[in-house]
């Protein structure tokens, strides 16, 4: 029997606002703000802890390394680690922010996971994104595919495989376009959705004109083919390019799914009524969709709360669980359509409302703070790392959060050489306190 796993990613230690994702309204919105590296990170936690306190199935994921000097390096930035710190900051304080930018917290984007079920070599994929689309984001693709190579490393159970070409025609954005739906049946193998916004080679087809389309249906396409996954299992649907100009980057921003339930806003693909169809057909008489209607909740709304980037969890006994961020509630229409879900008779049986702000005014929600893992018990198994969260590693986690991590951070604080001293001693540790390897560039140029 399978169980979903929810990795989330820890905010790091840098994590700041720095506005460097165009297309996410919310990132912007916050540009320059101070930040609270230490209250993100206990937030992060915090989620974690009382997901997995309902007994489902939690994880961690590591922060990365920031900021990043192989990149800064890359880009001439020379002399000492402190001296290319210091350069960048004087002369391009911009490309500093992007290396030195926490995103990997939002590990929806970290990779598309095929469960073994799916697979034609009966083992789980894993394909980190290239998240070519952004320069602080294409960084992370080294340091997270050595992260899940150290996590599942049993290779007659797990496929990980090296990140899709970093380039237009193949940008990839990870599981936050990506829903994998029940089967038919109980053994089924599932119904894997695939979201594009647009297509590197159909000239014709319908596109942004305020913000771009991240994820290309090339690269989607490649990631099935490489999983060994079905095409009659298969579906590739197109993003509204009206959407994606409303600050829908992602397709976790209008729609979340879980087992044979889909909640989705009207307006979030080309062809909505067409897609609902298909996935019915293919999912079998048990798929249930709820549409929420644009008069409703408009897609601004359906942005500035990210109602749909709340996680759908079905929880032990089959019923569903929505969690939420607190903006839900502060928005009329938005909480209107939360408490039609969560009444007698709703797809959701029960909703958890967090707060998560300090992700939240980066433009990430719950969605996108975890990575959805299906795994058989015996895979879970497999997993060697101590990255499961019970109540000894989180506590041993908000030790070492409030033992490491700044509660303040602006952009201008990038500058101090002394801020990457003190990421590389709490990733260091923390290396350790997860009985992983060395994976990150500063711990193998040691060694």
């Amino acid at each position: 029997m399978g169980i979903d796993v929810q990795f989330d990613g820890l905010p790091g230690p840098t994590h700041n606002y720095s506005g460097m994702s165009r297309g996410n309204l919310a990132s912007g919105r916050h540009a320059g703000n101070a930040s609270n590296p230490r209250e993100a990170a206990l937030q992060g936690l915090a989620k974690m802890r009382a997901i997995a306190a309902r007994g489902l199935a939690q994880a961690v994921l590591p922060p990365h390394e920031r900021p990043h000097l192989p990149t800064l390096r890359a880009l001439g930035f020379g002399g000492s680690d402190a001296e290319a710190i210091v350069r960048a900051a004087r002369e391009a304080p911009a490309l500093l922010s992007a290396c030195s930018s926490a995103a990997a917290m939002w590990t929806a984007n970290a990779a598309t996971v095929s469960a073994s079920a799916d697979t034609a070599d009966g083992r789980v994929h894993f394909s980190p994104a290239n998240l070519a689309s952004l320069l602080h984001r294409s960084i992370e693709a080294p340091t997270t595919t050595a992260v899940l190579r150290a996590i599942f490393a049993d290779g007659r159970r797990f496929a990980v495989h090296d990140p899709l070409p970093a380039a237009s025609h193949t940008g990839d954005e990870g599981a936050a376009n990506h829903t994998r739906f029940a089967g038919p049946g109980g053994s089924d193998p599932g119904v894997e959705l695939f979201v594009h916004g647009r297509s590197a080679f159909a000239t014709d087809a319908p596109a942004p004109r305020r913000f771009p389309a991240r994820q290309t249906r090339e690269a989607s396409e490649a990631i099935a083919r490489r999983h060994g996954l079905d095409p009659a299992r298969t579906l590739h649907v197109q993003q509204n390019p009206d959407a994606i100009d409303a600050g829908v980057f992602h397709n976790d921003v209008i729609a979340v799914g879980q087992a044979r339930t889909l909640l989705v806003h009207e307006d979030a693909w080309i062809d909505t009524g067409g897609t609902l169809a298909t996935l019915a057909g293919r999912v079998g008489q048990a798929f249930r969709a709820d549409v929420v209607r644009r008069d409703e909740l408009p897609v601004d709304e359906a942005v500035s709360t990210y109602l749909f980037n709340s996680q759908l969890l079905e929880q032990p006994d089959g019923r569903l669980l929505l969690v939420a961020p607190a903006e839900v509630r502060e928005n009329a229409r938005a909480a209107a359509v939360l408490d039609r879900w969560t009444a007698p008779g709703g797809p959701v049986a029960e909703a958890l409302v967090l707060d998560l702000r300090q992700s939240m005014r980066n433009g990430g929600g719950p969605a996108c703070l975890r990575l959805r893992v299906p795994l058989t018990r015996g895979e879970r198994a497999a997993v060697g790392a101590r990255v499961f969260i019970d109540e000894s590693l989180a506590a041993d986690l908000d030790a070492w959060i409030r033992r490491h991590y700044r509660d303040r951070l602006t952009p201008a604080d990038l500058a101090d050489p002394t801020l990457l001293d003190e990421s590389r001693r709490a990733l260091d540790e923390l290396t350790a306190l997860l009985a992983l390897p060395s994976v990150y560039p500063f711990q193998r140029d040691a060694g």
